[in-house]
């Protein structure tokens, strides 16, 4: 399929491939918590003075617990739940400003949600879901039919057989494929993966996850990729973002972060994955106690509560995101940081004790 030729025309790259193709700056999302008539007033703090980058052509990963904010960040992204501060940039861009506005931001970054069932509505066809978008951005319906019949083969959907089936006539595999095709349809340079295959039988996860690398490969496309599952983020990503009660806790190259995990709860994340491999079976939990309260956070380091390593300095001092080796790959402990306070930075080796 010729996808200039058959959709519409892909944002123009504006900025060449040294500029990043999103930046997120001090991105800070909060929900205010309804309570008594004298009660004061609290918030959840979702996100929390968020930044990130994710290069052209780049598979970002986002991983953390169940409430650590990874998904809030995805739709504060998108705009179904405004920003309460911060900035969006793409394509060195400014979202909602002067710059670009909302509806074309939209244009260029698509979403695919962990909900195959839901995210369709259950009376339309999968060709009608899929020309939904088109017709509303005045595709004629003969032209945008023909897009929709394109990208279900593309995904691996044979048009004359799925095209005029509902939602709940296909399975989750299916269904999700036929979201992969709607959220292309417009021509996305970005498209944002919140936990896409994790409903997904692992057989079929693995068709999906293969599938998604090809329609990157062939459409130019740049993913935010977010999920629970390292091996699939290991396997997705160039990069990895890891979160901790709304805030980042460290990022880097996905080998570098593998095989140097700078920060305690990344370690903990990273030891318990599953083995298949006997003699590397986990005795002990990596990890004790469920996350604090998002609405009253612990101060300094918000991992300190449950670290093995923490030490009074870690509950008076909040950690910058400080280099691991290089600046690509930083991590947000004082046991890193020289001169923190804490006793493991004064065994530092002396290169970054100077740095």
């Amino acid at each position: 399929m010729d996808r200039n030729a058959a959709s519409l025309p892909q944002l123009e790259d504006l900025g060449g491939a040294a500029q990043p193709l999103l930046r997120v700056e001090h991105l800070t999302k909060h929900f205010p918590v309804a309570g008594g008539l004298l009660a004061k007033r609290r918030t959840v703090r979702a996100v929390d003075d968020v930044t990130f980058a994710v290069g052209k052509g780049e598979t970002l990963g986002i991983v953390g617990e169940s409430g650590c904010g990874k998904s809030t960040t995805a739709r504060v992204l998108m705009q179904l739940a405004p920003p309460d501060s911060g900035e969006i940039l793409f394509d060195g861009m400014l979202v909602g400003g002067r710059d670009m506005s909302i509806a074309e931001f939209r244009r260029g970054v698509q979403m695919v949600f962990q909900d195959s069932y839901a995210s369709l509505n259950p009376r339309l066809t999968v060709e009608q879901s899929i020309t939904f978008g088109l017709k509303a951005q005045g595709i004629s319906g003969a032209a945008a039919r023909k897009v929709a019949r394109d990208l279900l083969s593309k995904v691996g959907l044979r048009p004359e057989i799925f095209a005029e089936r509902y939602p709940h006539e296909i399975s989750g595999g299916q269904r999700q494929r036929v979201n992969i095709a709607r959220a292309l349809a417009l021509s996305p340079r970005l498209v944002i993966l919140d936990e896409a295959v994790s409903a997904l039988d692992k057989s079929v996860e693995a068709q999906v996850l293969n599938l998604l690398v090809d329609l990157k490969t062939e459409f130019g496309l740049t993913y935010l990729f977010i999920s629970h599952d390292l091996n699939v983020v290991r396997y997705m990503s160039d990069r990895v973002m890891v979160m901790y009660l709304g805030e980042v806790v460290e990022y880097g190259p996905v080998e570098s972060l593998w095989a140097r995990a700078a920060h305690p709860y990344t370690r903990a994340l990273l030891s318990a994955m599953p083995s298949i491999d006997p003699d590397r079976r986990t005795q002990t939990a990596p990890l004790a106690g469920d996350p604090p309260n998002p609405i009253d956070p612990p101060s300094g380091c918000r991992f300190h509560p449950r670290c093995p390593h923490a030490e009074p300095v870690c509950a008076q001092t909040k950690p910058p995101l400080f280099a691991v080796e290089d600046e690509a790959h930083r991590a947000a402990c004082l046991m890193i940081v020289p001169g923190s306070g804490h006793s493991a930075s004064a065994r530092l080796p002396s290169a970054m004790r100077d740095a």
